[in-house]
């Protein structure tokens, strides 16, 4: 009961944060706004997901392979995230989800190599890598992957991570996003980015997920 209380929590506070967004997003577009509000919550959850093995490090301590805690905050970043894809994918194109990757040339799609394809296959990566945590983020793949395999897939967090602002930093630009959009996006990534980075002073003490 104690992990399925724990896990609702998350849960709870992950969908609240999501509408709070929402109603602050000014703008007409409801696509817009739960496109902007699941990114913005997504980010926030991951942020918080990988600050828990930093914030152990620099303490003297080792955080354990895998807690409860750490993988509820995950697990929602992970949800948020694939729903921020499924509607956003619908804000630009309305439907037309090929051309956020391709362009139509002389009767061919080619891929897109401009800033906005660019921002976009950076997202898509980022996607693979956070379904791929969110999937085996509970005690059964643990067990069937093995400790050492099961690290070395939780450790393409920092990639997810570093994609992700990437993409994010890549659509500030493009669409022009008020100075509150950028200086929120900002707040959430600095201080983990710091961290993850001052992680790696304690190699001995470092959380390898």
């Amino acid at each position: 009961m104690r992990r399925v209380r724990t896990h609702v929590l998350v849960g709870a506070g992950s969908l609240a944060a999501t509408v709070i967004v929402f109603a602050l997003v000014a703008s007409e577009d409801a696509v817009f706004r739960t496109s902007m509000a699941t990114a913005y919550v997504a980010l926030a959850l991951l942020a918080i997901t990988l600050l828990f093995g930093p914030v152990a490090a620099l303490q003297g301590q080792r955080y354990p392979l895998s807690t409860d805690i750490r993988r509820d905050f995950g697990i929602w970043s992970g949800i948020l995230a694939v729903a921020h894809v499924v509607v956003g994918l619908q804000v630009h194109m309305r439907g037309k989800m090929w051309e956020y990757f391709a362009h139509a040339s002389q009767g061919m799609l080619l891929p897109r190599f401009d800033p906005f394809g660019l921002a976009n296959y950076t997202g898509l990566a980022a996607t693979v890598i956070l379904v791929a945590l969110l999937v085996t983020s509970n005690d059964a793949s643990l067990r069937h992957l093995g400790a050492d395999r099961w690290r070395k897939v939780h450790a393409l967090a920092s990639w997810g991570l570093a994609l992700t602002l990437l993409h994010g930093a890549a659509y500030q630009a493009i669409e022009k996003r008020a100075w509150a959009f950028v200086l929120v996006f900002a707040l959430l990534a600095t201080p983990t980015v710091a961290l993850r980075v001052a992680e790696r002073r304690y190699p001995a003490r470092r959380d390898q997920t």
